[in-house]
């Protein structure tokens, strides 16, 4: 990292606050030092009153801390001058002593003293209280906001940059109240320890003057060294106001477009006639015997010029705002007149969800409703499960639905349907049901098991007869779940897979640069990564997929063939994901049938294809059902287990009659998997 001019600035800036404490300081400079310091706290608080939201002057804990710290070591090396240069400690000290003291030293530390109070009981205390306030909120509203950013992400509002960055600003502005929380600690302690000083000051300067080789009177001793430290406290406290106030105005100012003056000035502007009121108060305090009748009435005069002068201001305002409010209709109608501009027809959803007028309360969460949270729940579960960045999920209405009905399309198209019940419950059949249950009988959209919809009152007894009850938004959310996994090969786009390529990027650059684009396009790589999606693998693992496309692109180029050296490299994930308990209940394929396989391979230019016969076909598949049904009697999930080199056209074949159908080779299944064979696919 380049070394930067404020950051050699701020070290030295630092390193000679400390020097300032340990070194012996002359008068004059001395001087410069403490017109520093008052200009510093001047420019703290212009700077306070004129930014329109707090993360704007974000560094102003730290700045705080230094300024402190700072102002900390002028009280000490003021300090070794009062006692030890006989009470001459600078032209500002003394200046400010005898302009605020005057010809009498008693009013000189009546007014120190009220400073004093004012800064430590009421502004530190106040900003104190407010900072740890406003940390304290501010950390308890981020899961809020954090949730809010989800919920206009999925609905579209903001993308992917918007989100990110909103939630930089939420942390910042946690790390910000925190730090503030903190950093007022110091100005409190600053307020306590300028006590301090300047008691010891004064008992210092008593000693020293009366009982030192001076020969001082008690009162050269008073004016000498008591003048002095009230002096000093003056320097010291007035721009700590100057600062503490500062910070007052920062805590307690909320985000706004405009400065601190604008936003006075626009806000008292719409109440014009509350200066009438006030100018009216004030001619009647007039009549009170005593009062001083001449200021009163002038005051009152001047709110009653000022009420009226915004008055007209605002009547003129609400003339400018109707013409221009004819104007914007009438720009309207003109608008509506063009041609309309087609192209903002043309965009289709990737994904979205339309739900019916009784289901929109489960997307507002002023009704209790978490529809939007599940839904960003699910786009994180696909990317851990699939590895691929699920594309916005568009949640609207459609009054052309049934009022529980719900639709969810791809790219446009209607791909599953469902309905639920809002008032009740979707419960399902364990397997052992031990009594009946009422209520309304439905088929689970997802994988259409039968179902009845019970009432929250029926809900405890059908979980005590054997059924599962599930919620409206967990049956919207699952059967979402699964029409994005069943589809996800065709939501992977060329864009997402740039972006997965260049996330990849960041961790294996040369992996990156040897396969994509020397050796594989972006649609090339795309469709390995559709094939394996369609048959719900996983690429999460993009690296090894990557590695075996590189080793195996020189010698093919074959998408189908690539295909199967990628299965084989992600083997052991494969065989976790199917047989997670390293026990496979499989059916195998009898030797004949994969070598009638391979004899009937015909290969086009649109792809390789089994010819095989009417009858052959009937064997096999009448094979395949009976296996399974055996497989599926024992609660067991069927696997298809075949030779590498024909598992793919097996699979194509088992597509006809079972899309979803889970066929493996014995290249994908790991070494410590135990393979017990239920049944033979036969001729």
């Amino acid at each position: 990292m380049k070394l930067k001019l404020q950051d050699v600035i701020i070290a030295l800036g630092v390193l000679g606050i400390v020097m300032v404490i340990i070194l012996p300081i002359p008068t004059v400079l001395m001087d410069v030092l403490l017109v520093v310091n008052i200009a510093a706290s001047l420019l703290i608080l212009l700077m306070s009153i004129y930014i329109t939201e707090p993360l704007q002057f974000a560094s102003f804990p730290t700045v705080l801390l230094l300024l402190t710290l700072y102002r900390l070591s002028l009280n000490i090396s003021t300090t070794t001058l009062i006692l030890g240069n006989g009470g001459n400690a600078g032209n500002v000290i003394r200046t400010f002593a005898e302009f605020v003291i005057g010809d009498n030293l008693v009013v000189g530390l009546i007014t120190f003293i009220i400073i004093v109070i004012v800064q430590f009981v009421v502004i530190t205390k106040g900003a104190e209280r407010v900072a740890e306030v406003a940390a304290r909120f501010t950390l308890d509203a981020m899961p809020g906001k954090q949730m809010a950013i989800d919920a206009d992400l999925n609905s579209g509002l903001i993308d992917e940059q918007g989100a990110k960055e909103r939630r930089a600003k939420i942390q910042k502005e946690a790390d910000f109240y925190g730090a503030m929380d903190g950093s007022s600690k110091f100005v409190k302690g600053d307020a306590i320890v300028g006590i301090l000083i300047t008691l010891v000051n004064i008992v210092g300067g008593l000693v020293i003057g009366l009982t030192g080789n001076a020969g001082m009177t008690t009162d050269e001793v008073i004016n000498t060294y008591l003048i002095a430290t009230v002096g000093d406290g003056l320097c010291s406290q007035i721009p700590a106001l100057l600062v503490s106030t500062a910070t007052g105005i920062i805590v307690t100012r909320s985000t706004s477009e405009n400065n601190l003056g604008r936003d006075l000035a626009k806000q008292f502007g719409t109440q014009p006639y509350i200066f009438i009121i006030l100018a009216g108060m004030l001619l009647g305090f007039s009549l009170i015997p005593g009062m001083p009748t001449l200021p009163i009435l002038v005051l009152a005069a001047g709110f009653g010029v000022l009420s009226y002068v915004m008055i007209r201001a605002q009547k003129r305002a609400e003339t400018a705002e109707e013409a221009e409010s004819v104007d914007a209709h009438e720009a309207a109608a003109q608008e509506m007149r063009k041609p309309e501009k087609a192209t903002s027809l043309l965009q289709v959803d990737l994904i979205s969800v339309e739900l019916g007028y009784g289901l929109l309360p489960l997307v507002d969460a002023s009704q209790g409703g978490d529809l939007l949270e599940r839904v960003v729940m699910i786009r994180r579960q696909c990317v851990m499960d699939l590895g691929v960045i699920v594309p916005v999920i568009r949640l609207r209405d459609n009054i052309q639905l049934g009022t529980s009905e719900y639709v969810i399309k791809i790219k446009g198209v209607e791909v599953a349907r469902g309905e639920v019940m809002l008032d009740h419950f979707l419960a399902l059949s364990t397997g052992e049901v031990l009594g009946k249950v009422d209520g309304i009988e439905t088929v689970e959209p997802t994988f259409g098991l039968p179902a009845l919809w019970v009432s929250e009152a029926n809900r405890e007894r059908a979980e005590l007869m054997g059924y599962t009850t599930i919620d409206p938004p967990s049956v919207i959310a699952t059967h979402m779940t699964d029409v994005i996994k069943r589809h996800s090969a065709e939501l992977l786009t060329r864009q997402q897979v740039q972006v997965l390529v260049d996330n990849l990027k960041t961790q294996q650059p040369a992996l990156v640069d040897e396969v994509v684009p020397k050796m594989f396009s972006l649609g090339e790589l795309q469709k390995v990564l559709a094939a394996l999606l369609r048959e719900n693998i996983s690429v999460r693992d993009l690296g090894t997929i990557l590695e075996t496309l590189g080793d195996y692109g020189n010698f093919t180029r074959d998408p189908d063939a690539l295909v199967e050296y990628v299965r084989q490299a992600l083997g052991r994930a494969i065989s976790k994901r199917f047989i997670p308990d390293g026990k496979g209940h499989v059916i195998t394929v009898d030797s004949q049938v994969e070598q009638l396989i391979l004899e009937r391979i015909r290969k086009t230019e649109q792809g390789a294809y089994v010819a095989l016969n009417q009858r052959e076909l009937q064997g096999i598949f009448l094979s395949l059902r009976n296996a399974t049904e055996r497989v599926t009697k024992m609660g067991l999930t069927p696997i298809v287990v075949t030779s590498p080199n024909i598992r793919r056209y097996f699979k194509k074949l088992t597509e006809q009659i079972a899309p979803d159908f889970i066929v493996l080779s014995y290249s994908e299944i790991s070494q410590d998997t135990e393979i017990i064979s239920e049944g033979m696919v036969t001729l």
